[in-house]
């Protein structure tokens, strides 16, 4: 039998679990910092950032930084998994677990090399693209109804391999233009929390004309 105790405890859990999840991916460690890879991370580091918060440590059992910001129904978890890329299915499956949060309510941000840099997409559900981060995710859940903001970081020069590409970082050059990207897509994921449709709208815009 509850007592009373303990079903205020669990009360007070359930009406402090963020409503939604946005998750960045990317490879943790200084030696990734700027890697076309971690543009994910990037873009929650502004949202955290913005909301006037910081990452922190998360639960044991969660493998990972969060940050959880808002109040009531504008509860919103950030999340980035300290896993590798290939092994962010476990860290990502562990957090919505945590918080009783279910996929439909999470958007995964993460690089595109088949999308030009400067392009955003957000989609509801579809395939990994061969995006090792996304696959894992995918195969750690047993499900596919969650949204993907993909961020564009451009197709490798010559014949250079895509792993090798997305492991760089981005030139001296790139990074102004990286910059007003992330600012665009943290402005996206914010829209995505409040209205999915209108976030996928002015993503599909981002860059159209470049």
């Amino acid at each position: 039998m509850r007592t009373p105790r303990l079903r205020a405890r669990r009360e007070k859990k359930r009406a402090s679990s963020p409503v939604r999840v946005v998750v960045g991916l990317g490879n943790p460690g200084a030696g990734h910092a700027g890697d076309r890879h971690n543009v994910g991370r990037e873009v929650i580091q502004c949202l955290v950032g913005r909301a006037g918060s910081k990452l922190g440590r998360a639960p044991s059992r969660v493998r990972g930084l969060a940050a959880q910001v808002g109040v009531g129904e504008d509860r919103t978890l950030y999340f980035v998994p300290g896993t590798f890329m290939n092994e962010s299915g476990g860290a990502v499956s562990a957090a919505l677990a945590y918080y009783r949060v279910g996929p439909e309510d999470m958007l995964v941000i993460h690089d595109d090399i088949d999308l030009p840099l400067g392009r955003l997409r957000l989609r509801v559900g579809g395939g990994s693209g061969g995006h090792n981060g996304v696959r894992s995710v995918e195969k750690a859940l047993g499900d596919r109804g969650f949204s993907r903001l993909k961020v564009g970081v451009g197709r490798p020069p010559g014949a250079m391999s895509p792993a090798d590409h997305v492991l760089r970082p981005f030139t001296r050059k790139e990074r102004p233009e990286v910059a007003v990207i992330v600012e665009d897509a943290a402005d996206v994921a914010e829209l995505w929390r409040v209205d999915p449709d209108r976030a996928q709208e002015r993503a599909a815009l981002r860059g159209k004309d470049a």
